[in-house]
Parts: C-alpha cells; sequence; structure tokens
C-alpha cells in the first residue's frame, strides 16, 4: 500500500527529467524547479539544457544539465549514478523523452522503426533500470513513464509511433507488480494531442489538443494523487479512444478512418 500512495516531494531527494530540452520535458522541469524541486535534466542537447538551467536562476529550486544520450544503456547507468551523487536520493523520476516519426504503411523506412523503439522503449528502460536500482537501495521512490492515448489502438501514421507507446503502457503495467513491494511507485503518463511541434506535422484532424501548459498541469495533477496509476487526459478524448479500444475490428477500423479522413485518402481524393 505505501508504494501505492507515496508522493515524492522536494524534501526527498531530486526529481529527474529525460526529453528535458523542449515540450512537455522542458515545462515539467521548470514546473518542478518552481515547487522547489533540485532538478536533473537530461536530453542531447547539452546547450538547450543549460539555457534551461539558466531560466531557474530565480526560481525557487534549481535545474541541472544531465546531458545523455538515452539509447546509450552505458552512459544512463553512469548518469544516474552522477544524479545520485550529486543530489543524494533519486526521489521522483519523470521518463519522459521519446520521437514522434510518422509513417507511410505503404513505404515504410526501417531506420524510423528501428530509432522509435530505440528512442521510445530501449530509452525508457536505459532510464528505469538504474533509477530503480538507486531507489532499492532508499526503500522508497517515484516513478512516471510517459506513454501516449496512441498507443491505446493503431492509428493512422503512428505505426512506429504508437507501438512503442502500446509497449511502454504495457511495461509500466508490468513492473508495478514488483515495484509495489519494494516501496516504488510508478505511473503511467497517456496524453491526447499536445501542440508540439512533432504534432504539428499530422496531416489529419487532431480533436481535443491541449497545450504543453496544461498538458504539465494535467501531469502535476496526477503525480500528486495518491491512488492514481494513469494520468490521462484530456478526459472525454480518453474515454473516447478506450471506448474504441473494445470495439470489434469490423467497427473499428471503418470508424477510424471516417474519423481521421483516411477513408478519403484510399479512395485517392
Amino acid at each position: 500500500m505505501y508504494a501505492k500512495s507515496y508522493v515524492a516531494s522536494p524534501e526527498d531527494g531530486c526529481a529527474w527529467v529525460t526529453g528535458a530540452s523542449s515540450g512537455i520535458g522542458r515545462a515539467l522541469a521548470l514546473d518542478l524547479a518552481r515547487d522547489g524541486w533540485r532538478v536533473a535534466a537530461t536530453a542531447r542537447s547539452g546547450d538547450a539544457l543549460e539555457e534551461l538551467g539558466s531560466l531557474s536562476g530565480e526560481l525557487p529550486g534549481e535545474i541541472h544539465a544531465f546531458p545523455a544520450d538515452i539509447t546509450d544503456t552505458r552512459q544512463m547507468v553512469d548518469i544516474c549514478g552522477s544524479i545520485v551523487r550529486k543530489f543524494g536520493n533519486l526521489a521522483l523520476v519523470i521518463a519522459n523523452a521519446g520521437i514522434y516519426l510518422p509513417q507511410d504503411g505503404l513505404n515504410g523506412k526501417a531506420e524510423d522503426y528501428r530509432s522509435s523503439f530505440d528512442v521510445n522503449l530501449m530509452g525508457t528502460v536505459n532510464t528505469l533500470l538504474p533509477a530503480i536500482d538507486a531507489m532499492k537501495s532508499q526503500g522508497r521512490g517515484q516513478i512516471a513513464v510517459v506513454s501516449s492515448a496512441a498507443g491505446y489502438r493503431g492509428l493512422p501514421t503512428a505505426a512506429a509511433y504508437g507501438a512503442t507507446k502500446a509497449g511502454l503502457s504495457n511495461l509500466a503495467e508490468a513492473l508495478k507488480f514488483d515495484l509495489d513491494g519494494a516501496g516504488i511507485r510508478i505511473q503511467l503518463v497517456s496524453p491526447g494531442f499536445v501542440d508540439t511541434p512533432a504534432t504539428r506535422s499530422n496531416p489529419f484532424p487532431m480533436p481535443y489538443l491541449v497545450s504543453v501548459e496544461d498538458a504539465v498541469e494535467q501531469i502535476r495533477k496526477g503525480l500528486v494523487h495518491p491512488r492514481k496509476f494513469e494520468i490521462a487526459f484530456p478526459k472525454a478524448f480518453v474515454r473516447q479512444l478506450k471506448l474504441l479500444r473494445i470495439l470489434p475490428y469490423g467497427w473499428y477500423f471503418p470508424l477510424v478512418a471516417r474519423a481521421t479522413g483516411w477513408n478519403r485518402k484510399r479512395a485517392g481524393n
């Protein structure tokens, strides 16, 4: 029960945010620093992280740059060790790093699929494993895995992205059984469409599009909720997608094709 209700606080240690150079990760790092957290920010771009750290100068907390390539297993182990040595306990981890490479199912590129799997799925694993090791020795910790509502069922252009997000959702669910017993609370973040440079390239309507600021607000509310496993938003969109998830395929494919305009694309219009 302890792991299910534990809510990390700045007094418990530091927060580690991956994918912190832009989008949700960047906004989350700043929001945590506003609440007094010491934040370890990880992304590939050291310059972007240094600029982010400078923005925390007048905030109650601090943001420190820990640049790394999350696809490098050894490097992520070393980075996690450096964070723990600098700050002490690792109280909160937000595994947010990810990429979206839209796919044309008739002209797919193996390298796009491989990159998506390496960053979104294995990159998250490379973050979680050393973090879990650190939290085991502490006897507690809180982890949030950022997945996506796109992982609920297959969607146009998301053959690579959606597969990785479905994998992340399953990963978090499976890990929960073991982490609960070790005092480590794990949560799943499943956003709908968030207004970022990546989603602006989508060639279909994006219902219930939310701003990065709104997404961060929803995530922060979910992190402090003592019983919430999945932080999914916006609620109306998530309810619709979860309903689609239980529909038989004979209904699902025509409905989504019409809603996204993919029926007209197939017809060549």
